[in-house]
């Protein structure tokens, strides 16, 4: 980790604090409209983003902004939103002006009433027209729309948060028709936007089908060509592998094959423990398999690939979070089932940051293997492609290999203790490898797995 131009940290998210970003929805969105309707999306293809989006960043500011002490900002906000007032009014003015109206709105008054708690919509002053051109430098310029309605969802999330905000400013003589009105309803969950009801006459029809791949279930026998097919197109085209090498055997090992065993505990999911193809079904066709392993306590990805031709739907986070609802739904049958993870964030490969748009989600310090939140970790990668996450320079890795001599060793066809297994060595090489070993699958595994030696 410490020597490679690119380390990769293990990263996991947590499926059931999840709540899609702004870009998410939009990807969801998306889908919904092309199933309902047809409609292709313009915009920009691309499968993953690169990084987050300024309305996620937005998002994340007005969350942190809503834990905050609201009662330090009344009165910054009061004179933010007095001056947005008198920038809306003052756009009616040029426009009234313009059409050669004498019905002009004076800020002045706009003042008054503020203080007075009565609307100001209604004050009307007759007035004329100001010599000379260009805006007036005497009053604040006039605010970007996109700027009002980041004051005004502020605004919002401070009513909301709490009642005694909303008495505070009335307590300053805002005026109540000014503040917007609190929605009842909670925003949609991760569920309601994917499952959203289709119209009868829906243009498509999309069907996600889980199939074990190892062994291989009947279901996935009967479709491993055809799902063969878009895993060629799509290293082809997307990674631009050359036609000879995503051969059958190829992928069947690359994919399909798995150490992991098929487990049916009781008090598992209904699919069992083991390795999976999520099949994603367009009209009749699959155009999208997302490789899982379903764990005791994670759904692991492990990869996606898709048809080219769908790539305006943006199938690598509409997979992901597929994939995230279905952890929370293999959750409610197995309680300890609770994690979703990645793979690797490797923060020094831009292409490969869009992991961490995924949150809450947390990162294995590579020193201590201790989960350290995400945002904790990525001022330290900003300036260090290596890091250690784990702040306690006195915390050690608990579960490192202590007792070498209890390490198991296959040798001559027999498993035995390294402590025996030393005796009949002479190469003073040996346990310096036999340690380094050690060190990489610490103590448990030492003693669970054996270290062939020949």
């Amino acid at each position: 980790m410490n020597q490679t131009c690119c380390p990769q940290y293990t990263i996991r998210c947590h499926p059931l604090q999840f709540q899609p970003s702004k870009s998410h929805k939009k990807v969801l969105k998306k889908m919904l409209k092309f199933l309902a309707k047809g409609e292709i999306s313009k915009g920009n293809c691309e499968d993953e983003p690169m990084d987050s989006t300024m309305e996620d960043a937005v998002d994340g500011d007005f969350a942190l902004m809503n834990k905050l002490d609201i009662k330090c900002d009344l009165k910054t906000l009061s004179s933010d939103l007095k001056v947005s007032i008198e920038s809306e009014e003052k756009e009616k003015e040029k426009s009234l002006k313009k059409e050669g109206s004498k019905d002009l709105i004076h800020p002045q008054a706009i003042e008054e009433k503020l203080g007075s708690g009565e609307p100001s919509h209604s004050i009307k002053v007759h007035v004329g027209p100001k010599p000379g051109k260009g805006a007036d430098l005497s009053k604040p310029p006039c605010r970007k729309a996109k700027e009002m309605r980041k004051e005004r969802k502020r605004l919002k999330l401070m009513q909301q948060s709490s009642a005694g905000a909303f008495e505070g400013f009335q307590a300053q003589g805002q005026p109540v028709s000014l503040l917007p009105k609190a929605k009842s309803n909670q925003p949609k969950s991760l569920e309601d936007l994917i499952f959203e009801s289709l119209p009868e006459d829906a243009s498509h029809k999309l069907e996600v089908r889980v199939v074990r791949s190892s062994p291989p279930s009947p279901q996935f026998k009967a479709t491993f060509q055809e799902s063969y097919q878009v895993y060629k197109r799509y290293q082809m085209i997307i990674h631009k592998d050359p036609p000879d090498k995503p051969t059958v055997s190829q992928f069947t090992r690359f994919l399909c094959n798995s150490p992991l065993e098929a487990e049916h505990p009781a008090n598992g999911p209904e699919c069992g423990y083991g390795s999976f193809h999520q099949q994603y079904w367009l009209d009749g066709k699959i155009i999208a398999v997302g490789v899982i392993d379903i764990l005791p306590y994670c759904v692991s990805s492990v990869y996606l690939y898709y048809d080219p031709d769908y790539s305006f739907l943006s199938l690598g986070v509409y997979s992901a979070l597929r994939e995230i609802a279905f952890t929370r739904q293999l959750h409610e049958k197995t309680s300890q089932l609770s994690y979703y993870y990645m793979g690797f964030y490797i923060h020094s490969c831009p292409k490969m940051r869009y992991k961490g748009q995924y949150r809450p989600s947390d990162l294995l310090c590579p020193e201590t293997y201790v989960w350290v939140p995400i945002e904790q970790c990525l001022p330290s990668l900003d300036n260090s492609k290596y890091c250690r996450f784990n702040q306690d320079p006195q915390a050690e890795d608990e579960g490192r290999s202590k007792e070498l001599d209890r390490l198991r060793v296959f040798h001559r066809r027999s498993a035995m203790p390294y402590g025996v297994y030393k005796n009949h060595q002479e190469d003073p090489s040996e346990e310096a490898v036999v340690l380094e070993y050690a060190n990489l699958v610490g103590q448990k595994c030492s003693e669970t797995m054996l270290l062939f030696r020949h």
